[in-house]
């Protein structure tokens, strides 16, 4: 079985990205979106971290966290989360032999994008490229139109226009 390394460090930021197994034609995301708001927030009361850009997707997400000064261990966190969130969905998803044999639901990709916020421009292209995601996968036309992110938080704070966008599609380049 391949091992996966990560590595673990205190009061990073760090850019993620989640997707549900089944992708296509999958809404559980928003269609469950207060069973995921209530997951966030018990794994957050347990294990506390900053969550500083975030876009619910219909069959992903992308977050951007910040966590504390004395635990790096992200991975705890999305199991526990991934786990809160699937509990409180009824059974019916196709379940995989391998999952089957591990007595795991069919729900959550198992593994997750990870990548190590570096600077200030890495960071501000993330948050970007979270914020134009749902223009860039054609569910709204402009960004202030998708309810399930983090940009409304950021025009209230002044850090966007609320007509971020809608004239010209930023140029964002990450490494996904």
């Amino acid at each position: 079985m391949t091992e996966y390394r990560r590595f673990y460090l205190p009061n990073a930021l760090w850019f993620f990205t989640v997707n549900l197994a089944d992708r296509k034609n999958n809404h559980l995301l928003i269609d469950k979106i207060d069973v995921l708001r209530e997951a966030f927030l018990y794994v957050k009361q347990r294990k506390p971290f900053h969550i500083d850009a975030i876009v619910i997707m219909p069959d992903h997400l992308h977050a951007i966290w910040t966590l504390p000064p004395d635990d790096g261990n992200y991975s705890v966190r999305w199991n526990m989360l991934k786990g809160r969130f699937s509990r409180a969905i009824n059974p019916g998803e196709r379940i995989s032999k391998s999952r089957q044999k591990r007595r795991e639901r069919g729900i959550w990709q198992r593994r997750l994008w990870a990548h190590l916020i570096e600077n200030q421009d890495d960071y501000n292209r993330h948050v970007d490229y979270i914020h134009w995601n749902p223009v860039k996968h054609g569910h709204v036309k402009n960004v202030i139109d998708w309810p399930y992110s983090s940009f409304h938080r950021y025009v209230r704070q002044g850090i966007y226009e609320k007509n971020w966008g809608n004239n010209e599609r930023p140029e964002i380049k990450i490494s996904e």
